[in-house]
């Protein structure tokens, strides 16, 4: 139970060849009671969901089954009734593989799954829905994510190269450097990463630095030190980013200390 109304179990692949694609497939059921609004910060994950109950509004649609793309500012949802389904959480090589279309054109969207994968996706959704165990929703998931990866295009390696060290260096190399390493212009490679990722190299490396600026500050570190670290220019400069990314300031997110104790006078 990660939050009251909301049990979910997940895992990532087992298979090998699924890793570089999917971080994540889980099988969830929520019920809060009542309507519950949330907000989703900005992503460089992609995700499909495969529902099975009540639609769920997405930046305002209502939708069940949907693929989302990475994005580069913050989703409010809403929830109005008991909802289930599959969650597949997705590096954007996996959604550019899965949808088979540039992910240029799915940046900050949420679509219909149907519109994305056609009859594959209602089949899916069917046959997960009339699985009779989590465990087996969870298998069958991942056979039928396997299958449909197996036909999509293979990611452009330079471009997964670029990714992989921007992620490495916490959203702080610079563009010109990558660039450079590749020995092609800064123009191709942008083109070549929105294309392959759906934000551009500088968009990329902002959502990376505010998720891992959002991870030190949960585990307690100041937020002086935070900014610094992760490559802003002041606290300033984080706030903005905070409120644009994730609707939310490095205050909300960074631990309070344990309030001081009165001292007792002696009796």
């Amino acid at each position: 139970m990660s939050e009251q109304g909301l049990v979910l179990s997940g895992s990532a692949p087992g298979r090998p060849a699924l890793r570089p694609y999917a971080r994540r497939l889980a099988v969830y059921r929520e019920d809060h009671g009542g309507p519950l609004a949330r907000v989703q910060p900005a992503a460089t994950d992609a995700v499909l969901i495969l529902g099975f109950a009540a639609p769920m509004e997405v930046g305002g649609r209502r939708l069940t089954s949907f693929g989302a793309g990475t994005s580069d500012r913050f989703t409010r949802t809403r929830m109005t009734a008991p909802t289930e389904g599959v969650q597949i959480d997705l590096t954007p090589f996996g959604a550019r593989r899965l949808f088979g279309m540039p992910l240029r054109e799915l940046a900050n969207l949420a679509v219909p799954a149907e519109d994305l994968l056609g009859r594959w996706a209602v089949e899916a959704a069917e046959r997960l829905a009339a699985a009779p165990s989590w465990p087996e929703r969870l298998a069958l998931a991942e056979r039928l994510l396997a299958g449909r990866l197996a036909a999509g295009p293979e990611p452009d390696p330079e471009v997964r190269w670029a990714w992989a060290r921007l992620l490495e260096s916490g959203g702080t190399v610079p563009v010109a450097s990558l660039a450079g390493s590749l020995r092609r212009s800064h123009r191709h490679l942008v083109s070549r990463f929105h294309d392959q990722v759906g934000l551009t190299p500088k968009a990329a490396a902002r959502v990376i630095r505010f998720h891992r600026a959002a991870g030190l500050l949960r585990s307690g570190t100041a937020i002086a030190e935070v900014a610094a670290t992760c490559g802003y220019y002041d606290q300033a400069h984080m706030n903005r980013d905070f409120r644009a990314l994730g609707a939310i300031t490095p205050g909300q997110i960074s631990p309070r200390p344990p309030a001081a104790r009165r001292p007792t006078l002696a009796s």
